[in-house]
């Protein structure tokens, strides 16, 4: 896996920066919530809501995953369980630092 787009570990996500899909990942919506597709790992992932899919849709607007949540309608004391959902994307990779994607482009 290329090194500067993956997060590294537990520590690699950090929700007070910007992040973004993957160039490589595909959302298909599901009444449930949504699948995630990554093209280059071939790994699927499961979006459980219809609010963490508007989260995921939107990191991209926002300068940070905490705007992205809050836009979404999550205040701060609910980002706990769609912050952990995202940071388990990034360390899948299929979230990347915005800064990452945009080098990759």
């Amino acid at each position: 896996m290329p090194g500067p787009t993956r997060a590294r570990g537990p520590g690699g996500f950090d929700p007070d920066h910007g992040w973004r899909l993957h160039p490589q990942v595909a959302i298909r919506p599901e009444p449930f919530g949504a699948l995630l597709y990554h093209f280059g790992t071939r790994k699927l992932s499961f979006l459980k809501n219809r609010i963490i899919l508007a989260v995921v849709q939107s990191l991209a607007d926002h300068p940070d995953v905490r705007s992205a949540c809050r836009a979404a309608g999550v205040d701060e004391s609910g980002q706990g369980p769609y912050l952990h959902a995202l940071q388990v994307l990034a360390e899948s990779n299929m979230l990347v630092a915005q800064q990452d994607s945009k080098e990759g482009q």
